[in-house]
This record gives structure tokens, C-alpha cells and sequence, in this order.
């Protein structure tokens, strides 16, 4: 028979400093090793079949071609070094593309780490970012020299405020104007709704975009789009402010008696309206610091 002790719980006599009759369950002999928290997944299932469908269309695209410029090459040598340059005329011009969309996203990078270091206190990354910031943007060109010599973070977000953010407000909201009158002149122009809908939606992007480059920011299709539903969140804010207005504009535009005797230009000024709000979220989603709430 095996000189093993049975498992389980039992009577600890032979051990001086305890007490007598305490009972040891034998729990540290069986308590199982944690499993490791696992991390968060960095790229969702989406991203990779995105990313694994662009690597097939780019890398078999680029087979293809390299048959078919063999293939010109074998016919003649002339034609295979036009087939040649119009390949790599394409490629390069595709891979400018791409780099203007990362160039625009890291433009957007910088403002997005500013805003967090304000919002946490980091005064070397609030710096630095707002120095790389300045360095593009030509509203912030007075102003560059005493950002360089702020001496802490509160002094940083003073000289902005005052000077360039107050400044680019101002043009967003000249901006904003400027598509607001255009869209109310199209509204009542157009033939039908449906016009009206693209033309709404096209001179927002366009608008979201021209208060990005008055930012110093140039954002490609696929910033632009971040950029816009950031400033569709930081528009509940603006009409939170601008609610009692915007719901007077609706209500009087709407309404039978104002809607016959004015016919579309109540639906023109409700337009003006929204794009005006947009101008001042777009505007608030582009600032290096976070907006007062």
C-alpha cells in the first residue's frame, strides 16, 4: 500500500505552534494557476478581411501586369518600354494618393495627441505637438515664437485661445456663412428633394474639408470622413447651445402659413441653419485644444 496521506481534512497534532484541533483542508496543494488575462485584439475580423482583400487586388493586379509587360516584351522591345512606363506611371500615381491620405491622417494625429495631452496636463507632449502644430499653420505664425517660450501648459493654452484658435473660429465661421448662403440658394433652386439631398451632402463634406485646410490640415477622403463624424458627436454639443434657435427656425419654417407664403425658402433657411452648425463642429473637432464644454 502506498505511504501517501489520504487528501482531504485532517488533525494537525505534531506541529507545536499550532492549535490543537485546528484542521488543515490541504487547499494550497490543489489550487489551480490563474489563466492569463487575455489582451484586447488590436484589428477586428472586419479589418483583416478588408486588409487581406486589398493585398489580393493590389498583389495580383501587379502579377498581371508584370505577365503583361513581359508579354509586350516579347513582341517587341518599344513596346514593352511603353507598357513599362505606363504601369509605372499608374502605380506611382496610385502610391502618391496613399501617401497624401497618411500625410493627412498623421496631420490629424498631431492634433488628436495635442488635445489628449491638454486634457491630461502633459506639458512636454502639449508643447511639442503645439509646436508641430504652429510650424503649418499660418494663423499660429505670430504667436510661434511665444508658444516656444510658454512655461507651462495653462500659459500654452492661454496664447492660443487669444490668438490663432480665436482667429480660425472666426474663418470657419466665415465659412460656414459662405456654404449656408449657397445652400439656400440651391435648396430653392433645385427640382426635387432628391437633388437637394446630394447637394446637402456634398457641400457638408466640402465645408468640413475647407475648415480643415483653415486648420492647417489636409485631410484626404478618408480623413475628411473621419473628421465629419467627429463633428457630427461635437455637434450635439453646438446644438445644445443653439437648440432653443435651431427649434424656432424649424418651427416657423414649417409652419402652413409661413410655408405658403414663402414655398421653399423656409426649407432654405432651415439648410442655412444646419450648415452653420456644422461649420462651428467641424470647427471644434479640428481645434489642437479641447473645446469648453
Amino acid at each position: 500500500m502506498s505511504d501517501t496521506p489520504p487528501r482531504g481534512p485532517r488533525i494537525l497534532d505534531d506541529v507545536p505552534e499550532a492549535p490543537a484541533g485546528r484542521l488543515d483542508f490541504g487547499w494550497e496543494q490543489s489550487v489551480a494557476p490563474l489563466a492569463k488575462p487575455r489582451g484586447a485584439r488590436r484589428w477586428s475580423a472586419l479589418t483583416l478581411a478588408a486588409a487581406g482583400l486589398g493585398v489580393l487586388l493590389v498583389g495580383l493586379s501587379a502579377l498581371d501586369v508584370a505577365n503583361f509587360v513581359s508579354d509586350q516584351f516579347a513582341r517587341a522591345d518599344w513596346l514593352g518600354w511603353i507598357t513599362l512606363a505606363v504601369a509605372l506611371l499608374g502605380y506611382g500615381l496610385i502610391a502618391w494618393a496613399f501617401l497624401r491620405e497618411l500625410r493627412g491622417l498623421w496631420s490629424l494625429e498631431v492634433v488628436d495627441k495635442a488635445r489628449a495631452a491638454f486634457a491630461r496636463g502633459d506639458y512636454v507632449t502639449a508643447r511639442a505637438a503645439t509646436l508641430a502644430w504652429a510650424a503649418r499653420t499660418p494663423a499660429a505664425a505670430p504667436v510661434a515664437e511665444a508658444l516656444r517660450g510658454a512655461n507651462d501648459i495653462d500659459s500654452l493654452r492661454a496664447l492660443l485661445e487669444a490668438g490663432p484658435l480665436a482667429d480660425l473660429d472666426r474663418a470657419s465661421a466665415a465659412a460656414g456663412r459662405a456654404a449656408a448662403v449657397q445652400a439656400a440658394g440651391a435648396i430653392v433652386v433645385m427640382p426635387t428633394p432628391a437633388l437637394d439631398a446630394v447637394f446637402f451632402v456634398w457641400r457638408g463634406f466640402r465645408l468640413v474639408r475647407d475648415v480643415a485646410a483653415i486648420h492647417g490640415l489636409r485631410p484626404g477622403i478618408a480623413g475628411t470622413v473621419g473628421l465629419l463624424r467627429r463633428a457630427l458627436f461635437e455637434a450635439g454639443a453646438v446644438a445644445a447651445a443653439d437648440v432653443a434657435i435651431d427649434a424656432a427656425t424649424q418651427f416657423v419654417a414649417s409652419h402652413p402659413l409661413v410655408k405658403t407664403a414663402i414655398g421653399e425658402s423656409g426649407k432654405g433657411a432651415v439648410a442655412a441653419r444646419r450648415m452653420i452648425m456644422l461649420a462651428r463642429a467641424a470647427a471644434r473637432a479640428c481645434r489642437i485644444v479641447p473645446p469648453p464644454p
